[in-house]
């Protein structure tokens, strides 16, 4: 064994691989339906660090600048716009989740006589946020080592508590996930399509576009028979007798138009998916902001959204939904009418898969500028945004805008996914050989300090996360369990939601809370290492 260890420890190069497969080997390891992920690198890599192995020294650094680059590229487009149009609700819900974990510290290291590196690393860690993590350890030397230790002794309860409330709490309240009633406002339905023969008298000659069956919330009518042939439907086309229609949406609402209709037909739907269906990117900022009624695509573009993919999830949008930019459509339309609006919303075919890797090497160099710029605060101190903040800024803005100047702010999913996943795992096999040296001395003289600490700054948000959102904002339950996970940052915990329920306003509620999280949490990071110091 001590063999091993001298020759890995004259090997960095390939002790970080191992750290890093052993790790992600970890972090697979599923009980009771939960699993560290990515974050098992980071205890391999704490293992490592006691055991006296180390990794290349720019590892850390590589690993933070694309990881936080690819998670504001990828919140960009969702972040300042769910700011603007839902500011009040989004900083009350953030605010008493991080707000409240950031408060618990600042107490809990004055009350403990805590460490800066190690409170803050216990806040990372307890509200499971790795870019608290990124930011909090940026520009310390030794108080890196202690966030890293805070950060791993609270991540683990974190994961677990949040995975716990979102489970445990509607058993509390006596209330069943699958017979809350649904909102119009945020609620994806669960889809179901059924073919419906016109047989309504007073429904014949009138034309579909203008019909009630198309202001019916969670219901469309996106097709209907030419010929024999099911066909998108037209904003002339009108209702004929014996003629089929095709309705989409809620279960509830495609029953009441099939009755407003005539009778459902029990025979399978056969549609032309490859002509008449396409998916398209919006980056024409004149579309975002406006909700399906108020865009009224069927009248005046011929086309249907059956899907909307954002934030990597995907739904089925309601009248009430609002498009938002880099938003992935579903359309149904004819050929013509497709390309007349695959213009209209500005899609770029390249934007599904195309990487500029000079766009992004630029883009990185640009948030290094801004991080190493310094800002004068009063007393005569500094600030500056760090290899964290920087990078993190130029990547929001540039998901926001999707272009400035020659660069492309979009990067495709599956690239981003790979560069942020390999950032964060290059970044946490050095932030755990950095604490790894002092993890056995703090855990031993704290251990159980520690552990309470992590435990009531996780529980503590999670409860005034709740109460704020279900009876301040009103919100349902499902907007408000999505909204504890999106202000958590905890997507094992959505995770765990979904797999109770089919309902999508979780996802939705999710996706607007979690970008303003993450980058607030950045920032508080910084700023309580400032405080406690």
């Amino acid at each position: 064994m001590t063999d091993v260890l001298s020759y890995l420890a004259s090997q960095p190069l390939l002790t970080l691989f191992l750290l890093i497969g052993t790790g992600l080997l970890l972090g697979s390891i599923r009980i009771g339906g939960i699993e560290l992920g990515g974050s098992g690198v980071l205890f391999t890599a704490l293992l490592a660090g006691h055991l006296g192995l180390t990794v290349p020294e720019a590892t850390g650094s590589i690993g933070l600048v694309l990881f936080v680059y690819c998670v504001g590229v990828g919140a960009g487009g969702r972040f300042f716009a769910a700011l603007r149009r839902q500011g009040k609700e989004l900083a009350l819900l953030t605010l008493a989740v991080v707000g409240s974990g950031a408060l618990l510290t600042i107490l809990a290291g004055r009350l403990f006589d805590l460490e800066p590196g190690m409170a803050v690393g216990i806040f990372a860690g307890a509200l499971t946020s790795t870019p608290a993590l990124a930011a909090a350890m940026e520009g310390h030397s030794v108080g890196g080592e202690q966030v890293v230790v805070g950060y791993g002794v609270a991540y683990p309860l974190g994961v677990i508590g949040v995975v716990l409330f979102i489970q445990l709490l509607p058993r509390l309240l006596g209330r069943d996930l699958e017979a809350e009633p649904e909102s119009a406002e945020a609620e994806a339905p669960r889809i179901e399509r059924r073919l419906v023969e016109v047989t309504n008298p007073n429904l014949i000659g009138k034309p579909i576009a203008e019909s009630a069956v198309q202001q019916l919330g969670g219901c469309q009518l996106p097709r209907i028979s030419h010929g024999g042939r099911l066909e998108p439907v037209g904003s002339k086309d009108v209702f004929e007798e014996g003629r089929e229609v095709l309705l989409v949406g809620q279960p509830q609402a495609v029953e009441i138009a099939t009755e407003m209709i005539g009778r459902k037909l029990d025979k399978p739907v056969v549609v032309n998916a490859d002509d008449e269906r396409a998916r398209f990117v919006v980056t024409n900022r004149d579309m975002t902001g406006k909700t399906q009624r108020e865009l009224d695509l069927l009248k005046n573009h011929g086309v249907v959204i059956t899907r909307i993919s954002r934030m990597e999830f995907e739904f089925v949008p309601d009248p009430t939904t609002r498009l938002e930019p880099n938003d992935i459509l579903t359309v149904v339309g004819t050929r013509e009418s497709l390309q007349v609006f695959e213009k209209t919303v500005g899609h770029r075919a390249q934007a599904f898969s195309q990487t500029s890797l000079v766009s992004i090497a630029i883009g990185l160099s640009l948030g290094i500028v801004v991080g190493g710029l310094t800002f004068p605060l009063p007393g005569g101190a500094e600030f500056s945004l760090g290899l964290a903040g920087g990078p993190l800024l130029v990547a929001l803005l540039l998901g926001h805008f999707g272009r400035m100047g020659g660069l492309v702010g979009h990067i495709p999913r599956p690239t981003r996914v790979l560069l942020q996943e390999m950032g964060l795992a290059f970044f946490l096999a050095h932030a755990g050989i950095r604490g790894g040296a002092g993890l056995v001395e703090a855990v031993s003289s704290q251990g159980l300090a520690l552990l309470g600490i992590g435990a009531v700054i996780t529980l503590v948000p999670l409860l005034l996360g709740f109460l704020i959102a279900h009876f301040l904002l009103r919100l349902s339950l499902f907007q408000t369990l999505g909204g504890i996970c999106g202000g958590m940052t905890s997507t094992p915990a959505l995770g765990a939601l979904t797999a109770k329920t089919s309902r999508q306003a979780p996802i939705v509620s999710y996706a607007t809370v979690y970008p303003v999280a993450v980058v607030l949490m950045a920032l508080l990071a910084k700023v309580l290492y400032a405080l406690l110091g």
